[in-house]
């Protein structure tokens, strides 16, 4: 394979970043202020062990600044490529060049093949391919669901279809997951999460599969790239059609697409990690170092912290999210570990970090959710005040949302039934105006959540008392000791009907105080029908059937699927559970009843002292708008996560509604819900009889 000699068009210049293909030859851009000499390496096959050509940069004519650039006439999608730079290996300083090192372009649209085995030191790492980005989309575009509207549905791409038994034509891919979406449907889910699909390692630097894989891929390698692992064809360049693919597929379904991207560190690891490509191009600019520049500052807690808030990586960060929201349309990012993206160059946090501004402030991502999980693994926990900036448009508003993790917990503890919990409870179901009215957010800022593919699954979170994570080979010393859970009496499976009795019926508690708080609900996959991690709280390498999806529990837990269902169905049609501003306990209209009000047992007003485990929530029906006409419902909520059962009364300020029952988490199926609304009334009696760790909830229209 021989090239004419490189060149550059006179319509080109030295960006964009990376293989940009023109119609005649295809440029190649990478930055890079220290170094020396810049080379680009030319492969004809994925296996080939060294390129068939290397084309020296000459820096009279392929330097520009501090970016070196070359045009290589011929050249088509599909090329085979990886950059070599020579510059100076001083770590005191922070250097460490390898004129060896192939280098993966921090820029690169995908890779293709793996890690191949190391010579002489040398290691070979995926090559990067060019790629042209033209594709039919059929006339997609973004679904644009408001984040008040959506429901989100958090899953692994691999994970989903991978078990034999989902049965579907292409177990563990993106194409995989389409043959899954009439599933979805069935849910209602208006989006999915995907846990990460950028580019990360699948065998180590010596080309081995490590005795852990990297299942979960928070082990970012090419920002830009779709992750191979994940396609059908192992054709390079595959994975950026066939994700494509999915995410029209998705789109023609109605659900939108968020990515779980991590900007916070990268796979090179600390000082004795491998040189891959950011190391090898600019050490200095990429990572946060310390001792004069030796060595990786780590509030990842993976060894190195991207150098987020530096102005060439703020740069690539933003070119990264317009190039997935506009080249593969898709609808939204969770960033993982975000606080790191609030620390400047010295790991300090500064109030008006400028990325997380820029990212806000970006009119083209203006219709992008963007969602934060708002700290990281040195100690900054931000939740309620993350990008807290002042925002001088009121018309827009703050942007960022956060992963809810005061939700989390104290929603857990209080059906747990651990003391001084109603209070919290209150504030979190409606909205957690602590947190984020302070700021002028909107209870839709509040993701809010139970469970992740952090942590306990639904089903263990209420069958274990302690992780379980002796398959990761770490003696059981990783992941979240504090989960807040409870086994009810044996730790795993059991057989006892008591027991289990009282698991499904939290199960529900956990689901329905979920689909009906104030704020975006979060469901993590396989929740709703029971799927289990055996105990594991940190299953980041299992790729087996601890964390695979068993299709099989949709079928045996069929009531609880139709239970999630119901609840799902019933938020997107019922704005009052849904609202965007937050409850005040005063009428909407006057003489109309207040928007919200809280009760004992007794129906007397709540007074919030005392040892209690029980509480009563009316929600007003909102009035009709033009985009929802209604008529919606009142809802009368009873939480009661004693031990013993309770007598509740019905409250005399709303006696006189219609009160129809729509859900009673101990009763049995198909009793346990009413899709249709329809259930008995309340007990003419006035009062009703719950027992032990139940949850009941009643409407009634709105004739007002």
């Amino acid at each position: 394979m021989m090239h004419a000699r490189p060149t550059r068009p006179e319509f080109s210049y030295s960006l964009p970043f990376g293989a940009i293909v023109h119609h005649n030859g295809v440029q190649f851009s990478v930055f890079s202020r220290s170094a020396t000499a810049m080379r680009l390496l030319i492969y004809e096959d994925v296996n080939d062990p060294d390129p068939v050509e290397v084309i020296d940069m000459d820096p009279k004519d392929h330097r520009f600044g501090d970016v070196w650039s070359v045009f290589l006439p011929g050249a088509k999608p599909g090329l085979l490529y990886h950059f070599q730079a020579d510059g100076p290996y001083d770590p005191d300083r922070g250097h460490r060049f390898d004129g060896k090192a192939r280098l993966i372009d921090p820029y690169a649209k995908a890779l293709a093949g793996d890690f191949l085995p190391a010579v002489d030191g040398i290691i070979r790492p995926p090559k990067c391919v060019v790629i042209d980005d033209a594709f039919d989309w059929q006339g997609d575009v973004h679904p644009r669901i408001p984040l008040s509207e959506t429901i989100i549905y958090e899953l692994h791409v691999k994970g989903f279809t991978r078990s034999p038994t989902s049965k579907v034509r292409f177990p563990g891919t993106y194409l995989g997951l389409i043959e899954k979406i009439p599933y979805l449907q069935s849910l209602g889910v208006t989006a999915v999460e995907l846990m990460p699909v950028f580019e990360f390692p699948i065998r180590d630097c010596l080309g081995q599969m490590p005795p852990r894989p990297n299942y979960w891929g928070y082990d970012p390698m090419a920002f830009f790239s779709p992750h191979r692992g994940y396609a059908v064809s192992d054709e390079p360049g595959a994975q950026v059609r066939e994700f494509k693919t999915l995410v029209r597929a998705l789109h023609q379904a109605g659900i939108e697409v968020i990515l779980d991207v991590v900007f916070n560190h990268t796979c090179e690891g600390n000082e004795l990690g491998p040189t891959l490509s950011f190391k090898g191009l600019e050490n200095r600019v990429y990572y946060m170092l310390s001792n004069g520049g030796r060595y990786y500052r780590n509030y990842s807690g993976c060894g190195n912290t991207l150098n987020g808030n530096h102005p060439i990586v703020r740069e690539m960060i933003f070119h990264c999210l317009r190039y997935w929201v506009h080249n593969y349309h898709v609808d939204g990012f969770r960033f993982d570990l975000a606080s790191i993206l609030s620390r400047d160059r010295n790991g300090n946090l500064v109030p008006n970090p400028p990325l997380l501004e820029a990212i806000a402030e970006d009119p083209l991502l203006a219709d992008t959710k963007i969602i934060a999980e708002a700290w990281d693994a040195a100690g900054a926990y931000q939740v309620g005040t993350f990008a807290s900036f002042r925002w001088p448009d009121a018309i827009v508003g703050p942007r960022w949302a956060e992963w809810n993790g005061r939700y989390r917990d104290d929603v857990r503890r209080f059906w747990r039934g651990d003391p001084d919990t109603v209070g919290l409870l209150a504030t979190r179901i409606s909205g957690s105006s602590d947190l984020y009215q302070p700021g002028g957010r909107r209870p839709y800022h509040s993701i809010n959540f139970v469970t992740s593919h952090d942590g306990f699954t639904l089903n263990d979170l209420v069958s274990y008392n302690q992780k379980h994570n002796e398959a990761n080979g770490e003696d059981n010393r990783d992941g979240e000791n504090n989960n807040y859970s409870c086994n009810y009496g044996v730790e795993g499976p059991t057989r006892k009907p008591s027991i289990e009795a009282v698991r499904y019926r939290q199960i529900r508690n956990f689901l329905a105080t979920l689909l009906l708080s104030q704020g975006v609900p979060m469901i993590l996959a396989g929740d709703e029908c029971r799927r289990t991690q055996k105990g594991n709280n940190n299953a980041y390498c299992q790729d087996n059937e601890i964390s695979w999806f068993d299709w099989t529990l949709v079928k045996k837990h069929q009531a609880l699927v139709r239970f999630t269902q119901a609840l799902i169905a019933f938020r997107r049609r019922e704005p009052t559970v849904r609202q965007k501003n937050f409850l005040t306990g005063l009428p909407r209209k006057p003489g109309g009843l207040p928007d919200v009000m809280w009760f004992a047992p007794d129906g007397r007003p709540m007074e919030w002292r005392g040892d209690l485990h029980s509480l009563v929530c009316f929600l007003c029906a909102v009035p009709p708008t033009p985009t929802e006409p209604g008529p919606s419902h009142h809802l009368l909520m009873f939480f009661h996560a004693a031990t013993e059962s309770g007598t509740f009364f019905l409250p005399a300020p709303v006696a006189h509604l219609p009160w129809r029952l729509f859900v009673n988490t101990a009763a049995n199926p198909p009793n346990d819900i009413y899709p249709e609304l329809d259930g008995p009334p309340f007990p003419q009696e006035g009062y009703m009889h719950l027992p032990p760790r139940s949850f009941v909830c009643y409407v009634a229209k709105d004739l007002s």
